[in-house]
């Protein structure tokens, strides 16, 4: 097996990166959260619009994705900031995160209990500072592909993604599937159409039924508000791009997935316990989508573009690939692979392929991903209801 390097956890999973995170239990202390990593150099954090005036439903998927982010193997600190009052206790956000990973070093401060933001600061600015000293004493280790926990996706999509890009990703999904590896297929939107193909993978009945409820729920959904899907999903930028239909869309999209057998169907956020393909149920919306697939797990994101995006995690790598040369040239300050080879006839998806094996080496080495120069941490959760 091809050899990476990260850190290995004391449950056995590899982070490729070993972060310090200070996570918002509630909006309300997104400034204080930000103004606490700025003052602690190497480490990062997340601002969000939720964890308060909720319904349970929808609090309850926000903090599972708050929750993933702190337990996710790229994580080796990670720190809690709540206001007090908001529905989202940052306590509760700290211990569901220390129970999952018992061995992490997991702390919460409240800004009222502190006394006001500038006590909060100060506070958790020592605490970050002890858990980045703590970090360094951690030694990497050995792995191999088989640690990988894949997320793929595809935003900002044109009429070569289907055919160059997304075939590129699902050639690395299969890749790392042969090697005992997981990958996550997510965008459920963008899989209406598609639903009797990629049933057609699931290892058994059951999955495959789990298919057509999601796909087909969503579509459902959709049609409940009496709304077009049209010009949300393909979007402006999709029909610019080329797109006509969501349907067309979709065939693109599937692609990412690869050919092996479908072995799981998840809820948004949930943790990736399956090797092999797992299908989550998320939106198409790009930071939706990705904070979900973080919060389930991935080590590692490619996302394909065709339009140009500058999208990156927190905590994961996200390798930017482009359908286009034009893409990728466009936006080069922000794409890291060019599918674009294929169209031109310069180099097959194999040969994609392979290019992003070598660059996944690389990042585990401590190479940085494009998005990850530019300190992107997007973030962003899927809301089911209204603010109450």
């Amino acid at each position: 097996m091809m050899k990476i390097m990260g850190y290995r956890r004391e449950d056995s999973r590899l982070g490729l990166r070993n972060k310090v995170i200070v996570i918002p239990s509630v909006h309300c202390a997104n400034k204080v959260c930000e103004n606490i990593a700025k003052q602690c150099r190497g480490s990062v954090y997340i601002n969000h619009q939720h964890g308060c005036s909720q319904l349970e439903f929808d609090a309850l998927q926000t903090r599972d994705v708050l929750i993933g982010h702190g337990t996710n193997a790229n994580v080796f600190g990670v720190l809690i900031v709540g206001l007090g009052c908001e529905v989202i206790q940052a306590k509760i956000v700290a211990e569901k995160i220390k129970e999952a990973t018992p061995y992490k070093k997991v702390e919460y401060l409240v800004i009222q209990e502190c006394g006001g933001s500038k006590n909060t600061i100060d506070k958790g600015v020592k605490i970050v500072s002890d858990m980045l000293s703590a970090s360094l004493k951690l030694q990497k280790s050995e792995g191999d592909f088989s640690d990988l926990i894949l997320g793929t996706e595809c935003g900002g999509s044109d009429s070569y993604s289907g055919l160059s890009a997304n075939p590129a990703l699902g050639s690395l999904s299969d890749f790392i599937i042969d090697e005992g590896g997981a990958v996550i297929l997510a965008e459920t939107t963008e899989l209406i159409g598609c639903e009797a193909i990629l049933a057609k993978r699931a290892k058994n009945n059951e999955i495959a039924q789990k298919v057509y409820e999601k796909i087909l729920g969503y579509e459902n959904l959709v049609k409940s508000f009496h709304s077009d899907i049209r010009g949300a999903n393909p979007s402006p930028g999709n029909i610019a791009g080329g797109l006509s239909t969501i349907e067309e869309k979709s065939l693109g999209c599937v692609y990412k997935a690869g050919t092996r057998t479908l072995m799981d169907v998840i809820d948004y956020a949930k943790p990736v316990v399956s090797k092999g393909l797992t299908f989550m149920n998320t939106p198409g919306n790009d930071i939706e989508q990705l904070s979900a697939m973080v919060a389930g797990g991935a080590n590692i994101c490619v996302f394909t573009t065709g339009r140009g995006t500058p999208t990156g995690s927190a905590i994961t790598p996200t390798i930017k690939m482009s359908s286009n040369t034009f893409c990728y040239n466009n936006m080069n300050d922000a794409i890291d692979v060019n599918a674009g080879d294929i169209i031109d006839g310069t180099r097959t998806k194999e040969e994609v392929r392979d290019e992003l094996i070598n660059l996944i080496i690389r990042i585990s080495n401590g190479e940085l991903v494009k998005a990850e120069i530019n300190e992107q941490n997007d973030f962003s959760v899927w809301r089911l209801a209204t603010t109450c």
